[in-house]
């Protein structure tokens, strides 16, 4: 080993002392020299060369700065699929995959008699919920829509690159679903941060679009479940995330609205994340 030359120990010290949390600093390393995280352990006096270590310089000084990991390694993992993503949409969380799996559930259950289900992800994003339940279910037809054409581009990619055909549409909630089509399922996202919420200051890479509607943070959420009704097939269901404190107020929307089979369901960290019923 030369004298001058940046191991893998170094780099890691580094990172610490740039204040990068140890995962996230060896999943960039991991994944800039292409081996696996377990790798790093047995091999932290193994050299890396010049251009790879000012890459691996470049990419912390951005993890630094609060720059979310999966933005800096351009793709995150969502239930099972790997997704590209960029700063024109969210990044994917684990919380997330609590509203795929109930959408697979009902698919699997309540929906199973029905023969190539019609569903809907209103503000899809990177894509993430409609190619996972495209991916799991694929006899779904599936559609994406979003209001942020640069989403919409990403989303698209996503679906090009990992082969899963999903249309997509650009618009604003039940504003791009065809009039002549409704569906048995229906899924959002959507923002649903409140605009005073100090949380904000900390997602600031971030498209605050899909963070925040202001307000209370319940804007777009009374919309998709004040226009559910006129596109979704009878007895369809409509599936929503909200914030762990949001789930009683969602509750009563879905009462107001007249839908039936009401419940919400609980993320991987045990906090109220979703919530449904039926047309």
């Amino acid at each position: 080993m030369t004298t001058d030359a940046t191991t893998v120990a170094d780099m890691l010290q580094r990172a610490r002392s740039m204040g990068v949390e140890r995962l996230d600093a060896q999943q960039l390393l991991a994944h800039v020299l292409a081996r696996p995280r377990s790798w790093l352990a047995a091999h932290e006096d193994a050299e890396i060369d010049g251009a790879l270590s000012a890459a691996l310089a470049a990419s912390l000084v951005r993890c630094a700065a609060g720059e979310p990991l999966a933005y800096v390694l351009g793709e995150q993992e969502f239930h099972g699929l790997v997704l590209r993503v960029n700063a024109d949409v969210l990044v994917p969380r684990p919380d997330t995959e609590a509203l795929v799996d109930w959408a697979l559930e009902l698919l699997a259950g309540a929906l199973a008699p029905v023969v190539n289900p019609r569903v809907v992800d209103l503000g899809t994003g990177s894509g993430a919920i409609a190619l996972a339940v495209r991916h799991a279910h694929p006899d779904a037809s599936v559609l994406a829509t979003d209001i942020s054409a640069a989403a919409l581009e990403v989303a698209r990619a996503n679906a090009t690159r990992l082969g899963l055909p999903v249309s997509m549409l650009a618009g604003s909630w039940w504003g791009a679903a065809p009039r002549d089509r409704r569906f048995h399922l229906a899924l959002s996202n959507p923002p649903y941060v409140a605009g005073d919420d100090p949380h904000l200051a900390a997602l600031r890479h971030e498209p605050m679009l899909a963070l925040t509607p202001g307000g209370d943070g319940l804007a777009a959420l009374r919309q998709i479940v004040g226009g559910a009704a006129e596109h979704l097939e009878p007895g369809g269901w409509l599936l929503l995330e909200h914030g762990h404190d949001q789930a009683e107020a969602v509750r009563a929307l879905l009462r107001e609205h007249d839908f039936s089979a009401i419940e919400t369901r609980r993320d991987l960290g045990g906090r109220l994340r979703c919530t449904g019923g039926r047309n």
